[in-house]
């Protein structure tokens, strides 16, 4: 064993990729009880069902009958370990905010784009085993959350927002059951670029209140989103600050050629695309859901603030 032995909660989302990776949760689970680690795996029928055991699991209320070994109620628990996508990343950082409890992340989903913001191994979860197990014990990593305040109160995220077109290709993309990787993200679209149109916002920057229109609007703490889309690639995880991207009103036909260099990072030297980083950003507009982390998280107006360190990460 590496490391001392460690009390851990491994939270498995077993339809990431669409179930294709179910195996995942079980060879995390053997891997970590092979070190020495006493391991609580939950999983559950439902996505809400998870996040409620999650957040049972680190206010140390559940039972150590619910799982594999003998984390005792009311004992701290010292790590999680969330099986899955951009999703569970989501479930991590809104469980785990503000605490000194660090997040393990097995990417098994269709995008996991926080984990190649981390330089975990992706698509191999052996790999990615290796590379939890060998930190398990180490110094964790500080990296800052975004905080959503909204009419139903308030959501972290890790990586990006969302809240134009990208939110839209969210919506559809979300609705679609095939295919089943990152290449729906791409048809979602390539669909929704039928109806491209830029949209009226009214808008608030670290306090000075502007209007703008745009057809993309993101706040980035992660280089990427929807599967390796380098949306803002030279955002950082830990520099106090959001990166807000804009795209100008363009056609389909610019939009077309604009959108290959994206998964190069070479957008950014379009006309079209400005990135300022802030602090707070007040958003607002028309009919428009915000998304963060992939998830549907409430309709416009939202204020978005970055809040330094707030998540411990095994990276």
């Amino acid at each position: 064993m590496t490391s001392p032995s460690k009390r851990i909660v491994v939270a498995v989302n077993p339809a990431a990729s669409f179930g294709r990776t179910r195996d995942s949760g079980p060879q995390v689970v053997a891997a970590l009880v092979a070190e020495g680690h006493d391991v609580l795996e939950l999983v559950e029928t439902s996505f809400d069902a998870l996040r409620q055991a999650v957040l049972l699991a680190v206010a140390l209320e559940r039972s150590p009958a619910a799982g594999h070994g003998d984390v005792a109620v009311g004992s701290p628990i010292d790590v999680l370990v969330v099986v899955g996508g951009d999703g569970m990343v989501s479930l991590a950082a809104n469980a785990l905010a503000g605490t000194d409890v660090p997040v393990g992340i097995i990417p098994t989903g269709t995008g996991n784009d926080l984990a190649r913001g981390l330089g975990i191994p992706l698509g191999d979860t052996a790999a990615a085993i290796r590379h939890l197990c060998a930190r398990i014990g180490g110094e964790p990593r500080r990296i800052d959350l975004g905080r959503i305040l909204h009419g139903g109160g308030q959501t972290y995220f890790a990586g990006v927002l969302s809240a134009g077109f990208d939110a839209l290709v969210n919506e559809r993309a979300n609705r679609m059951r095939w295919p089943r990787g990152a290449s729906r993200y791409i048809l979602a679209m390539l669909a929704e670029l039928v109806v491209l149109r830029p949209r009226q916002y009214e808008i608030e920057v670290d306090g000075v209140p502007g209007r703008l229109r745009a057809t993309l609007l993101a706040l980035a703490n992660n280089v990427a989103l929807g599967g390796g889309m380098l949306i803002v690639p030279d955002a950082r995880l830990d520099d106090g600050e959001l990166d807000l991207f804009t795209l100008a009103p363009i056609g389909r036909m610019r939009f077309l050629k604009l959108f290959p260099a994206v998964f190069r990072g070479a957008h950014t030297g379009f006309a079209e695309v400005e990135i300022v980083r802030a602090r707070r950003v007040l958003i607002d507009s028309p009919g428009v859901i915000a998304y963060a982390d992939g998830e549907r998280v409430a309709a416009l107006p939202v204020t978005v603030e970055v809040v330094p360190q707030a998540l411990s990460v095994l990276a």
